[in-house]
């Protein structure tokens, strides 16, 4: 189960830090920093939302569209994490 969470941080972590590539932008992108002082802006999270949604073959629902989801690496690995455990785990 490690793996797995050690896995999503490394691939959300990848998502972060190509979005701010793509603006010239270079942070340190730590699994509690906040993605707006990192520098990532409304339409990065849009971005983000999306490149998220891509990566991890899901659909993201409307209900875990939050500002609190999107705050941080963390917050994103545990939204997702939860998305992807199969119903009969819950």
């Amino acid at each position: 189960m490690q793996a797995f969470h050690s896995d999503l941080r490394n691939r959300i972590t990848k998502l972060v830090k190509g979005i701010l590539e793509q603006n010239s932008l270079a942070a340190d992108v730590t699994p509690s920093a906040k993605l707006v002082d990192v520098g990532l802006t409304s339409m990065d999270m849009v971005n983000l939302m999306l490149g998220v949604e891509a990566e991890f073959d899901f659909t993201i629902p409307q209900s875990e569209i939050t500002p609190e989801n999107f705050q941080s690496v963390e917050t994103l690995e545990r939204m997702i994490a939860t998305q992807l455990r199969p119903a009969t785990a819950a």
